[in-house]
C-alpha cells in the first residue's frame, strides 16, 4: 500500500486490516494470511528493495501451503518490481501485482475492488506458469508486457502492443491468450544499481554519456529514437562506454514496437550494433535496466551480457 500525505503508518495498517476482513467475507473459500513488507510510497521503492521482496516471495512460495501471493504495490514503480519478480521467480506458482490509481480515503478507491480480482486470479489454477501478473481494473495483463500508460485513468495499466492476457469477470478468471513463451530467468546472488538511462532527443550529445563514463557506471540504458537511432554526435559517448567495458543497451522513446538494426547511417540501428551496442526487444527503458542490473549480478562480460537480452 502507498501513503499519501493525509495518511499515517497506524492509518494504513487499520485500512489494510480492514480490507482484508472486508475481502475474507467476499471470498470465504480463499484462506487469506498477510505480511508487511514495507510502507513506502513507490517513488521511494530501489532495487535493493525489489530484491529483497523477491527473496522473501521465492521463500513464501516454497511453503506447501501456499498456492499464490498477491503483492499490492504503488503504482508509479509498480511495473517495475513486479518485472524483477519475474525475472528472478523461479515458480510455477501465481503471483501477482495490484494497486490503486484512488487512495483509500478518496471516493472511488479502487483498491478493493482490484485486490479482490487479484486473489482470485492468484487462486486460480489456470494461473499458474505464466510468470508474475499485474491485475487492476479486471484486467490481467504479464509484467513484461505491461506498462503505466496515464497518470490518473483507472485502466492506466496497459500492454499496449499485445493487449491483456486475460480479464476477471465476476468471480471468474478468463483467459483470451497465452501470453509470452520466451521468458528467461535472471537468477544472481546480488545485483548492481549502477545502470542508468539515457533518454535520446533531437540533438543529443555525449556529454552526459562521457559523464556516467568518468563517474565509472556500470551500464548504460538508451531510450533512443524510432527503430533504434541516436544523433551521430552520440556516437563518441556510446564506443567510450563500450571501450571501457560497460554495456550499453538500446530501446526505443516509441511506446510501441521492437528495436531493429535497419539503418546504416552513423547512429543508425546497423551501426550500433556494429560497434556492439545490445539490443532489447519490446522492452520500455526502465524494464531494460532492471533487467541489465539482474544481468550484472551474473556476468560483466559484454558478450555474455548480450544473450540475455
Amino acid at each position: 500500500m502507498e501513503r499519501n500525505h493525509n495518511t499515517n503508518m497506524n492509518q494504513i495498517i487499520d485500512n489494510q486490516n480492514e480490507l482484508i476482513n472486508n475481502i475474507s467475507n467476499e471470498i470465504p473459500n480463499v484462506n487469506l494470511e498477510t505480511k508487511l513488507f514495507s510502507l513506502k510510497p513507490s517513488p521511494a521503492i530501489t532495487p535493493s528493495d525489489m530484491f529483497e521482496l523477491a527473496k522473501l516471495t521465492s521463500s513464501l512460495l516454497e511453503d506447501s501451503r501456499i498456492d499464490g501471493v498477491v503483492i499490492t504495490h504503488g503504482t508509479d514503480t509498480l511495473e517495475e518490481t513486479a518485472y524483477f519478480l519475474d525475472l528472478y521467480l523461479a515458480t510455477s506458482k501465481p503471483v501477482v501485482f495490484t494497486g490503486s490509481m484512488r487512495s483509500y480515503s478518496e471516493l472511488g478507491f479502487d483498491g478493493l475492488s482490484n485486490l479482490v480480482s487479484s486473489i482470485l486470479v492468484a487462486s486460480n489454477d489456470k494461473s499458474k506458469d505464466k510468470g508474475v501478473l499485474v491485475c487492476l481494473n479486471d484486467e490481467i495483463n504479464t509484467a513484461s508486457e505491461v506498462t503505466k500508460s496515464h497518470t490518473l485513468s483507472l485502466d492506466t495499466f496497459k500492454a499496449l502492443e499485445f493487449g491483456p492476457i486475460g480479464i476477471v469477470e465476476s468471480e471468474n478468471v478468463i483467459y483470451t491468450r497465452k501470453g509470452p513463451d520466451n521468458r528467461k530467468l535472471i537468477n544472481p546472488m546480488t545485483i548492481e544499481n549502477s545502470v542508468e538511462i539515457v533518454k535520446i532527443y533531437a540533438g543529443s550529445s555525449s556529454h552526459i554519456l562521457n559523464f556516467l563514463v568518468e563517474s565509472k557506471i556500470k551500464g548504460i540504458v538508451i531510450e533512443a529514437l524510432g527503430r533504434g537511432n541516436v544523433p551521430p554526435q552520440m556516437i563518441q559517448g556510446i564506443q567510450n562506454a563500450i571501450d571501457h567495458n560497460i554495456p550499453v543497451v538500446l530501446t526505443s522513446r516509441c511506446p510501441k514496437g521492437r528495436v531493429l538494426d535497419n539503418y546504416g547511417y552513423d547512429g543508425g540501428g546497423h551501426h550500433l550494433k556494429t560497434i556492439g551496442v545490445i539490443f532489447t526487444s519490446n522492452l520500455n527503458a526502465q524494464k531494460a535496466r532492471i533487467r541489465l542490473m539482474l544481468t550484472l549480478g551474473m556476468t560483466q562480460n559484454l558478450q555474455e551480457i548480450a544473450t540475455y537480452f
